[in-house]
C-alpha cells in the first residue's frame, strides 16, 4: 500500500514516529516519507540516522496548530498518520488551554488540510484515556476521536477517509514509567501509586504494525482497538527492581485505577474479532458492517461488555515483563510480532 506513495506523519520525531519510519523503510518503498514536527533538534537527531540524502525522507518544521502550514505540507500526500499530541496527564491539568489548542484545534486543522488536499486516508492515534475520560488529556483525545469519526459524514467516495486507532500504554515510549522505575530502582525504593493498579501494554513495533494494518483496512469512521495484554503495576516494579521496597504514594490527580479501551456504551456499536475490536460510529453502521461479509469471524459484543485492564483475559507475568523490558533496551530494536487481522473483512 505504501509503495510509490507519499506518507506524512505528524509528531514524527516521537517514539512512535521513529519506529514508524524504521518499519516503513524496512518493508516498503515509499516515494516520500515526510516527518512533520515542531522540534528542530529532534529532526536534526533523526537526520543523523536517516539522512534525507540517503533515504526518501523529508523533514518539515511545523505545528498542527497552524492550519496554513498543514495545508502546505499535505500537498500531494496520499496517507497521513496523525501522532502529534500533548499527552502528559499532570501537565494537562495545569495547562488546559494548551492541550485544547494542540489536541482539539490541531485535529480540526488536520481534517481540513486533508480534505483540502484530497488525502486518501488519515489514521489518528488515540489513547485508552479517551474512553470514559476523567482527566483533561483524555477529554481532549475523546474530542479529537469524535472529530475524526464525524469527518466521514460529509464526504463522498473520492474524498478523505478518516479512522482512529486507540490503544494502551506503549512499552518503552517517551514518558513511559519504565525509565523512571529503572532510575529509582538504584535507590532501592520504587514508588507505587496503588498496589491494585492495572494497565494495558503494547510494544512500539506492535503499535506501528497495527496502525499500518488499520490504514489498509479502514473504510472511514472506525475506531480500531487491538486486543492487548494487561499487567499489574506491582509486577512491573518487581520485574525492574526485584529486591526493591515498594512505597505507596497514592493515585495522582486525573489518574485511573484501571484503564478502559471500550466502555459499555461503546460496546453497543462494536464488532469483536480475534485480534481487535472495531467500534463503529452508530448501530446502523455496525449492522451494515456485519452484513457486508456474513462469512467474517467478527461478532457483535454482548450486552454489558467492556474492555478494561482489570477484566482482561490476557495477562503479562513478571517473567513476561522482564523479557519485554530487555527488548526495548535499544530504541530501534524490532520484534517480529504483528497483527495479521486475517479475520477482519477486507
Amino acid at each position: 500500500m505504501f509503495n510509490d506513495k507519499k506518507i506524512l506523519i505528524t509528531g514524527g520525531t516521537g517514539s512512535f514516529g521513529k519506529k514508524f519510519v524504521q518499519i516503513v523503510l524496512d518493508n516498503y518503498k515509499p516515494e516520500k516519507l515526510i516527518i512533520f514536527s515542531r522540534d528542530e533538534l529532534k529532526q536534526f537527531e533523526m537526520e543523523q540516522r536517516w539522512s534525507s540524502k540517503k533515504y526518501p525522507i523529508q523533514y518539515m518544521l511545523g505545528d498542527v496548530r497552524d492550519k496554513e502550514r498543514l495545508i502546505q505540507a499535505f500537498q500531494g500526500i496520499d496517507y497521513v498518520v496523525h501522532a502529534a499530541a500533548l499527552k502528559q496527564v499532570p501537565a494537562a491539568e495545569h495547562n488546559p488551554s494548551e492541550y485544547i489548542k494542540t489536541n482539539v484545534i490541531g485535529a480540526i486543522n488536520i481534517i481540513d488540510a486533508a480534505k483540502n488536499n484530497k488525502v486518501k486516508k488519515v489514521v489518528a492515534l488515540s489513547t485508552d484515556k479517551a474512553c470514559n475520560p476523567i482527566n483533561l488529556y483524555g477529554a481532549t483525545k475523546l474530542c479529537s476521536d469524535k472529530l475524526f469519526v464525524s469527518a466521514n459524514l460529509y464526504r463522498d467516495k473520492d474524498t478523505t477517509q478518516f479512522a482512529v486507532v486507540r490503544y494502551g500504554n506503549v512499552l518503552g515510549s517517551r514518558g513511559s514509567v519504565i525509565p523512571f522505575f529503572k532510575e529509582r530502582a538504584q535507590t532501592g525504593v520504587l514508588p507505587i501509586t496503588d498496589p491494585r493498579m492495572t494497565r494495558f501494554w503494547i510494544t512500539l513495533d506492535q503499535a506501528v504494525y497495527f496502525v499500518i494494518k488499520t490504514m489498509e483496512l479502514s473504510k472511514g469512521g472506525e475506531i480500531f482497538v487491538p486486543r492487548i495484554p494487561s499487567m499489574k503495576i506491582v509486577d512491573l516494579a518487581t520485574a525492574i527492581g526485584e529486591n526493591c521496597r515498594h512505597e505507596i504514594v497514592g493515585i495522582r490527580p486525573g489518574e485511573k485505577l484501571h484503564e478502559v479501551l471500550i466502555g459499555e456504551d461503546d460496546a453497543r456499536n462494536t464488532v469483536e474479532f480475534n485480534e481487535c475490536y472495531i467500534i463503529q460510529p452508530n448501530q446502523e453502521a455496525r449492522d451494515e458492517f456485519v452484513k457486508k461479509d456474513e462469512n467474517a469471524c467478527g461478532k457483535l459484543c454482548a450486552e454489558g461488555t467492556s474492555y478494561t485492564s482489570n477484566n482482561n483475559v490476557d495477562w503479562m507475568t513478571v517473567d513476561d515483563l522482564k523479557r519485554l523490558i530487555d527488548t526495548i533496551a535499544d530504541d530501534y530494536s524490532i520484534e517480529k510480532s504483528r497483527w495479521s487481522m486475517e479475520d477482519v473483512p477486507q
